[in-house]
């Protein structure tokens, strides 16, 4: 498995570039700006992308939809109750950004939904808490990894301040959800650096 890691836009965003070794298909995860860089790193990598992902809708998650989309011709994939916020180009206006209009989804994900990405299989989990419902991570378990978006961080957790968080809902997510996969399993975060479920669980001084 092929993973590059782009830190995009104002919130220094990980974009994940994620694709298969075998047949070079690929995926783009949460692309929140820097839409050249981004391209830039497709093109280099040599794949050709079979879906955009978001793990939620927040600007600086889904600000460069619009160009990769077009750019790729990749179908984009979110869960349904995000539209509101996607709609919202994420909620820029909050933080005195503007985002581009995304296009709407051409997939609408489920929780335990299957996709097949070369010889990956992305699955859905439902992880909300952090956004208005629809938070999800990408759960590759032959790979060991998981893309969680702004759920769990190193040593952190995604913020409940904003419209539609909710603390106990994310800390269900992250106890019920993410504590349940192996703690070998590697997390990709929305930012900062990789960390994995176990290291999360014996030292994160949020859920001690």
């Amino acid at each position: 498995m092929l993973i590059h890691t782009i830190p995009v836009g104002i919130t220094q965003t990980n974009c994940y570039v994620v694709g298969c070794e075998d047949t070079q298909d690929g995926v783009v995860i949460d692309p929140g700006g820097n839409p050249e860089r981004i391209l830039k790193t497709i093109e280099e990598s040599g794949l050709t992308i079979r879906y955009v992902l978001n793990t939620h809708c927040h600007f600086d998650h889904m600000g460069a939809n619009v160009e990769i989309v077009a750019a790729t011709g990749a179908p984009l994939a979110l869960h349904p109750a995000e539209l509101p916020l996607l709609q919202a180009q994420g909620g820029a206006a909050m933080f005195g950004v503007s985002a581009r209009e995304s296009p709407m989804p051409d997939l609408e994900l489920e929780p335990g939904q299957m996709l097949e990405v070369g010889t990956l299989r992305f699955q859905v989990l439902h992880t909300p808490g952090h956004s208005a419902g629809g938070s999800v991570t990408f759960y590759l378990e032959e790979e060991g990894v998981a893309f969680d978006g702004d759920v769990l961080f190193a040593m952190g957790i995604g913020r409940t301040d904003l419209p539609g968080g909710n603390w106990d809902t994310l800390m269900r997510s992250i106890r019920e959800v993410l504590f349940a996969l192996p703690d070998e399993t590697i997390l990709y975060p929305g930012h900062g650096p990789q960390t994995t479920v176990g290291q999360e669980k014996r030292s994160n001084p949020w859920l001690r």
